[in-house]
């Protein structure tokens, strides 16, 4: 089962992943590709980024169900009363 996730948060302007300048609370976050500012920091960038984390949430919640599955089809493996569809 894959244990680590990741994913870049991108600037809702230009779509850079890489160029971001923070303060050491990211309270502050710059695009310093753009110059686009978020003051509400790393808040709002990962608002703003929702679609992406949610889409990292669906493959965890995927991968989660599936490694389950195949841990109780080896568990009764050969048990002639308990099957899975």
């Amino acid at each position: 089962m894959q244990t680590e996730y990741s994913l870049k948060l991108r600037c809702a302007t230009c779509g850079c992943d890489d160029k971001f300048e923070f303060n050491e609370d990211k309270s502050y976050v710059k695009c310093t590709f753009c110059n686009r500012e978020y003051l509400g920091g790393i808040e709002e960038l990962k608002e703003l980024n929702s679609d992406t984390i949610d889409e990292v949430k669906e493959q965890i919640k995927k991968n989660t169900a599936k490694y389950i599955q195949d841990e109780f089809k080896k568990a009764f493996k050969g048990n002639k009363f308990v099957k899975f569809k």
